[in-house]
């Protein structure tokens, strides 16, 4: 199965605040197709392909197991998702969920091109990481790859996939890690200055990566992550700085 399936929510009239966030949603949403057609291979040449380790690390974090029916939310194309589908095997199931159809058509595309048995449980659904189209207590586990950083509530997003979540589950997020450190910060502003920018101009998208460096700026600490979750609901939760402090993986129990 490769299909899309699409979720449309309706509008809601006389709430400026809502229309607003729709707004700085939908920018995101645009910044985010824009980049689909080159996002892996800039992953690649940006992290010196230790991205590959960090999802695997983070899909680890998450608990699944065979035959677990798990979430991967802000899917992007389908890199802890495809993951996800080798642990949880022919008898679990995957869902990968992105606002972006762009980004799920590569994902889409990458399936059928991989063509693996396991990726038969693999799933894609456009929708919103703000208002999940699942029901309560649904999955076994939840990952979620660089994408808490891009939601426009983010403590809202946490109370999603808490719902969606199965008591004793676990919900792994991994993302840059906004550090306290001084120096670790200095490091990360200079890579993006002076590489990430740099290659990403190569493919024609430097103002799009130039994005980057105020989102992670506005992100939360590893210990304003685990309030986050706590407050969420999570009985819970346990930030874990990797790749040298410049990466952190956030790991919430349910």
């Amino acid at each position: 199965m490769s299909s899309v399936l699409r979720f449309s929510l309706p509008p809601v009239a006389g709430n400026s605040r809502r229309r607003q966030r729709i707004l700085a949603s939908a920018d995101r949403q645009a910044l985010f197709s824009r980049i689909a057609p080159v996002y892996d291979n800039l992953n690649d040449v940006l992290s010196l392909g230790q991205h590959r380790i960090w999802k695997r690390m983070a899909v680890d974090w998450s608990g699944a197991k065979q035959g677990s029916n798990v979430l991967d939310l802000c899917c992007g194309s389908g890199d802890l998702a495809f993951l996800l589908s080798q642990k949880v095997g022919l008898d679990g199931q995957v869902t990968g969920l992105d606002f972006s159809s762009e980004q799920l058509v590569v994902a889409s595309s990458r399936q059928k091109l991989y063509s693996k048995a396991c990726y038969g449980n693999l799933k894609w659904v456009e929708g919103d990481a703000l208002d999940l189209p699942f029901s309560d207590c649904y999955f076994d586990a939840i990952t979620m790859g660089y994408g808490l950083r891009n939601v426009i509530d983010k403590y809202k997003a946490m109370k999603e996939v808490y719902r969606v979540l199965k008591p004793g589950s676990k919900a792994s997020i991994l993302d840059f890690n906004k550090s306290t450190d001084g120096f670790r910060t200095s490091i990360q502003g200079w890579m993006i200055d002076n590489i990430v920018v740099p290659v990403a101009a190569g493919y024609g998208l430097s103002e799009e990566y130039q994005y980057l460096k105020s989102s992670i700026q506005e992100f939360l600490t590893g210990e304003e992550l685990e309030h986050l979750a706590l407050k969420a609901g999570f009985s819970s939760a346990k930030h874990f700085e990797i790749g040298g402090g410049l990466m952190g993986n956030l790991v919430a129990t349910r």
